[in-house]
């Protein structure tokens, strides 16, 4: 822990590496002696403010989904189009992903206690506002305060999470800051389900209030871990701040709407992506020829950070694309409602709670490395499983790939965190857990589109290959027509044989994602098949069950 960490009054600055020479002279010290003197002092006050820190990250996580199966409740709320709705989520996450590289230095300028007091303080009330939104442009401004104001919390647990607990302690820390970062997006759909269900979509919303308020008290009563360095503030590099908003926010955009708008054909995308271009080239020169650089990009010169945040994006692929998968699958396959959605979906957030504890454990026991590459295995094999899907699959048929996900998940997220922040010195932590996050964040949106483009793009095909099996003069195209029009005509007389196509139509359209999704997981399962050879890149972590020395 560096000097920059030890808050003022703290008398452990003198004695951190003191050791009395009567008793390395007389009698050999205690085995953990030399480690305990060197390392933080877990005490009540500093776990209840980390514990605040991790709820706040919770929150701020859990909004990204929360919203997406009441999209319809709060599109007729505010008397939006389909096409308009969708901003309720993009502009959360087009502000909340520009703000989390940014505060690796507001962090370091304010202080972890003043940096996440005011963002959860701002998040609450960003909260509220939402909740009393009664038009789209209203909603899209309090979201992107909200996302901009909260992205704030999610590094910050990241650091503290190194800063406040000695080696030993990390893996099982490590372990519950994974559980949280995966739970909260993965259960974001079941919990905003239910809250709409129950009461209305202003709550999901309204349910933030309360807990901000109190997470907000606690952090600044409680955390004490740093000290600000106002003088950053003075040299804030304002055209990096520009071109990183332009870069980001650009990039979130062209990703999110993309596939919706079929790319570059749109004259916003081309627009953006040039906007995205520019800003990207400007404030990496930035970053790399000014004296206090607004993000400290030095942390990828350790590799197991510049690894770990490869995976950790794929991860992200991962961790956002199948939760946003199974519900649409659920939605347009099945038909299902928001609530049975919810009540499906909910069986990866259990194993992944189920399995963290363990996770914790293994990973001082043995080589996370290992449960790296299992991990990767299964959420391969997860994917693999659901490559035999059909239009009949539900809650029994899915229920093992959502198990093996959210086991593998845990497997694969608490171990990267581990290795990925556990090497770097302590002063370059708060840049580092940023640029972490971005990546995560930044793997999901890639993912997002990537899917949206793959899904489309494969049903398209199927659908063709499937219409040429249906066409007039197919014998057995035609008999089903004719049965089914019998069928219909008992109600619909003369529109009967209308209804018939509509139907075939309407099946052909169906089989088609189905087997566009089934393609999908495929090369999904692929995919993270593949990660399991970059495992040895990492360095192998100290014996103690800490990560190995920062270099």
């Amino acid at each position: 822990m560096s000097d920059d960490a030890v808050p003022p009054g703290d008398d452990r600055r003198a004695d951190t590496h003191r050791v009395p020479r009567a008793s390395a002279s007389s009698a050999l010290p205690a085995p953990d002696a030399g480690l305990a003197s060197s390392e933080p002092e877990v005490t009540p006050r500093r776990l209840i403010g980390f514990f605040a820190l991790i709820f706040g990250m919770f929150m701020a996580i859990l909004d990204i989904q929360i919203v997406s199966s009441s999209l319809a409740e709060i599109q007729a709320g505010l008397s939006a189009s389909p096409d308009e709705i969708s901003w309720v989520q993009t502009s959360y996450l087009i502000a909340e992903v520009i703000m989390i590289p940014l505060s690796g230095y507001l962090g370091r300028a304010l202080s972890t206690r003043v940096l996440f007091s005011l963002s959860a303080a701002g998040f609450t009330l960003a909260s509220a506002l939402c909740a009393t939104a009664t038009t789209l442009p209203e909603m899209i401004v309090y979201r992107a305060l909200q996302g901009f104001i909260g992205g704030g919390m999610i590094p910050t647990a990241f650091a503290a999470a190194y800063a406040i607990f000695p080696k030993r302690m990390q893996p099982m820390i490590m372990a519950l800051v994974g559980l949280t970062v995966t739970l909260a997006p993965t259960i974001g759909p079941t919990v905003g389900g239910y809250i709409t269900q129950l009461m209305s979509w202003h709550w999901l919303f309204l349910v933030n209030v309360v807990p901000g308020i109190i997470a907000t008290v606690i952090a600044w009563t409680m955390v004490d871990f740093d000290r600000p360095d106002h003088s950053l503030l003075r040299r804030l590099d304002y055209v990096a701040l520009i071109a990183l908003a332009a870069f980001l926010g650009g990039l979130e955009y062209v990703l999110e709407e993309g596939a919706k708008d079929d790319w570059f054909q749109d004259e916003a995308i081309r627009w953006l992506s040039a906007v995205s271009l520019v800003g990207g080239v400007a404030f990496f020169w930035r970053c790399f020829t000014v004296e206090e650089p607004l993000v400290d990009l030095g942390a990828y010169r350790d590799r197991n950070f510049a690894v770990g945040s490869a995976l950790t994006f794929v991860l992200g692929v991962g961790l956002y694309g199948l939760t946003y998968l199974y519900p649409v699958f659920l939605g347009r396959v099945r038909g299902y409602d928001s609530l049975q959605i919810g009540e499906t979906v909910f069986v990866t957030g259990l194993f992944m709670f189920a399995a963290a504890p363990p996770v914790g454990i293994l990973s001082r026991r043995i080589d996370p490395r290992w449960l790296i590459g299992l991990g990767f295995c299964g959420f391969a094999l997860s994917c693999l499983e659901l490559t035999w899907l059909t239009k009949d699959w539900a809650f029994g048929e899915l229920f093992w790939p959502q198990a093996l996900r959210g086991v593998s998940l845990m497997m694969c997220m608490a171990p990267i965190n581990l290795l990925a922040l556990g090497t770097l010195p302590p002063d370059k932590l708060k840049n580092a857990s940023g640029l972490f996050n971005l990546m995560r964040n930044l793997g999901g949106a890639f993912g997002l589109a990537f899917i949206n483009t793959f899904l489309n793009d494969r049903q398209d095909l199927h659908m063709a290959r499937l219409r040429e099996s249906v066409v007039w003069g197919r014998q057995a195209a035609e008999e089903t027509i004719t049965s089914m029009t019998q069928a219909f005509s008992a109600r619909l007389g003369s529109d009967a044989e209308l209804a018939a196509v509509k139907q075939i139509a309407l099946s052909v359209r169906r089989e088609g994602l189905v087997l566009a999704f089934s393609d999908l997981f495929l090369a999904l399962g692929l995919l993270f098949a593949a990660l399991v050879i970059l495992t040895p890149l990492l360095r192998r972590p100290a014996a103690d069950g800490g990560a190995a020395p920062g270099h």
